[in-house]
Order: structure tokens, then C-alpha cells, then sequence
């Protein structure tokens, strides 16, 4: 029997206000999978994936991540809403690195990476520490570790915020645009540790818009527009010969 799937989206829609900022998304992420989003600006890319992590409520269809319907659950016959502690817990095991690192200006790197593991999951600190220092090391950075943010290049800081995530023992981590706010020189460093992720099994689903890392590393590819998943196939196949008119005019434009 083959492994039920980390993420299954059904008709997932999501609105902030009056605006329809998901339409009835669509699509499944298998377990070990990197799965590559792209699409234009407004299509719904990150806004789906802070549904992914609860720290956005789905208002339609259904979300289920890691076995569970995001958000809610059967008691009784009725459906009811997670605790802040049930929220926590689940987003435990979902790692999360942001286009804008959101590290502690005031922690070290090492600080920063251990301190979920202390504060979340009651990790004894020097053990903490201890395992700070080996996501540090394999991301390359254990010589950086007593640096501050500030004293860090933005390719360092996002490997931090890797390192963080991984620090968490997560079964997915979601990317959002991870490259997008560095500098051209310093993108690589940080693709070369995603595509160790990648190799190393870990279930990734990656907004961003460097197609080339979408081609060379992704299992699947979805390319959104207004809110939906337009068109989903192999990166190396969609990437070469686009079926939908959208598709086609994004990639044209970023190729």
C-alpha cells in the first residue's frame, strides 16, 4: 500500500475580506516529493501556503496536511475549531522558512536555531544546543555560529532560518520565495543546501520563481494564476512545452 499523501488540497479557497484570494486550489504532495510552485504576483502562492501551516484558516473545500484536516476535527458528529495549543502542536512538525528570514536580531545563530526545539518541544537546553550546532554544521555555518543576524550575509541568514526548521525534526518544510530577497551572488549557497534536502528525502513544497531550481530539483510543478492550479505535470516537461495559454505566457516572460 503506497504512503497516504503529506498534503491533499480539494477545492481549498481562502479570501481576505472581499477578496478571493484562493478559488478552489487542487492538488496532492507525496511523501519524499518537492513540489515547485510558481505563477505571478497575487495568484495565491503564499497565501496557500500559510493555509498549509494553519496560520491561515481555509473558508472552503478541504485542506488535509499530515494525515489531518487542517484547523479542525470530529468530535461527535460536529466539527470543531483547534485550540491555540492544538495549532502549536501540529505546527510542530511543519518547518517553515520565509523570504525574509525572521531570525531574533538579538540571538545568535546558534540561539536561534535552538531555541524552538527548548521553547516548543521542552528540548533541555545545552541538548538543544548540541543539536543547534549539527544543522548549523550541516548547513555550513558552524563558524558563524556565535555571529548575530546583523553580522551575517543574507545567503547566512536564510541558511539559519534552514537550519532552524530542520532543528524541529519536521516531516515537511514549506519555502516561501527563499532566494527572492538576496542579493544574485548569494542564491546559490542557499539552492545548494535545498537540493541536499531534496536528495537526503525531505517532503519540500518550494514557492519560487527560479525556474532552473524548479526544473533540475523538482518532482512536481504547479503553476497558479487567480487563485487556481492552472496546470501541475514534471517540471522538465511542463518547463518545455507548456499546455495553457497562461503557462505558457509566465514562463515565456521569466525564461
Amino acid at each position: 500500500m503506497s504512503a497516504e499523501p503529506v498534503i491533499v488540497a480539494r477545492d481549498v479557497r481562502m479570501s481576505y475580506g472581499h477578496v478571493q484570494v484562493l478559488n478552489g486550489v487542487d492538488l496532492t504532495v507525496a511523501p519524499g516529493e518537492v513540489s515547485c510552485i510558481v505563477g505571478p504576483s497575487g495568484s495565491g502562492k503564499s497565501t496557500f501556503l500559510r493555509c498549509v501551516n494553519g496560520l491561515e484558516p481555509v473558508l472552503g473545500g478541504t485542506l488535509r496536511v499530515l494525515g489531518e484536516e487542517v484547523g479542525y476535527e470530529l468530535r461527535d458528529g460536529t466539527y470543531h475549531e483547534w485550540s491555540p495549543r492544538r495549532f502549536a502542536t501540529f505546527r510542530a512538525d511543519i518547518g517553515m522558512v520565509f523570504q525574509r528570514f525572521n531570525l531574533f536580531a538579538h540571538l545568535t545563530a546558534l540561539e536561534n536555531v535552538a531555541c524552538a526545539p527548548v521553547h516548543v518541544t521542552g528540548l533541555p537546553a545545552a541538548e538543544a544546543r548540541t543539536l543547534a550546532m549539527e544543522h548549523l554544521e550541516r548547513v555550513g555555518l558552524a563558524d558563524h555560529a556565535h555571529k548575530r543576524p546583523h553580522q551575517l550575509s543574507g545567503g547566512q541568514q536564510q541558511r539559519v532560518g534552514i537550519a532552524r526548521a530542520l532543528a524541529m525534526r519536521p516531516k515537511l518544510i514549506l519555502f516561501d520565495e527563499p532566494t527572492s530577497a538576496l542579493d544574485p551572488e548569494l542564491v546559490d549557497e542557499v539552492l545548494e543546501v535545498m537540493k541536499e534536502l531534496a536528495l537526503g528525502g525531505m517532503t519540500m513544497v518550494v514557492v519560487t520563481h527560479e525556474i532552473g531550481f524548479a526544473r533540475e530539483v523538482g518532482d512536481t510543478l504547479f503553476f497558479f494564476a487567480d487563485g487556481v492550479v492552472v496546470e501541475q505535470g514534471d517540471p522538465r516537461t511542463m518547463i518545455a512545452n507548456p499546455q495553457h495559454a497562461r503557462t505558457k505566457a509566465f514562463l515565456s516572460s521569466v525564461l
